[in-house]
């Protein structure tokens, strides 16, 4: 009953927050998934065996607009495939990309993996998601770039928590404020 419960609860968030808080990234997805990946770190070290790259201190994932800062990132390569998995961590790890419209969405975690071939982000411990002021929180949140599904949930002991901004004080933000 409770996994009932919870599973209504996660399609209820879902459905809210697609309504009140709309992701444009289909578009940007797509031109940045077109764009090479660059990967920057003070050190590297290499698991040829099990086809693991490792990326420490200060590492920064650039893919067009889309970006990732995290202390740690593993690139982990798929057997049989060009596909790879990126898995960032930091205290947090932050990935950003700027949507059509210009306007950023920023995704923080303990945790953030990354899946290009599945346009999927998946985001852990302590994450948040945040665009135009408005705010979606919890344990984790699973975003995919292209279809902008959003699910979000919670530890056991905890709430999921959003916060919506109305759209007159989007419209009335003032440039100084933009800034701060």
């Amino acid at each position: 009953m409770y996994r009932q419960f919870t599973k209504k609860i996660q399609v209820n968030l879902l459905l809210t927050s697609l309504i009140l808080f709309p992701f444009n990234a289909a578009h940007s997805a797509i031109a940045d998934l077109e764009q090479q990946i660059v990967i920057k770190a003070k050190r590297q070290a290499s698991d040829l065996k099990n086809k693991i790259a490792s990326y420490l201190d200060d590492v920064i994932i650039t893919q067009g607009s889309l970006s990732i800062h995290a202390d740690v990132v593993q690139v982990i390569s798929q057997s049989n495939s060009d596909n790879k998995i990126y898995i960032a961590r930091g205290k947090p790890a932050i990935f950003k990309q700027l949507l059509d419209d210009g306007q950023p969405i920023n995704l923080k975690a303990n945790e953030i993996k990354y899946e290009p071939a599945t346009h999927t982000i998946t985001i852990s411990g302590n994450a948040s998601v945040s665009q135009e002021g408005s705010l979606v929180s919890g344990n984790k949140i699973i975003y995919n770039l292209l279809t902008e599904q959003l699910t979000a949930e919670s530890n056991t002991d905890d709430t999921v928590t959003t916060i919506l901004q109305p759209q007159n004080k989007l419209k009335n933000k003032l440039p100084e404020q933009e800034n701060n």
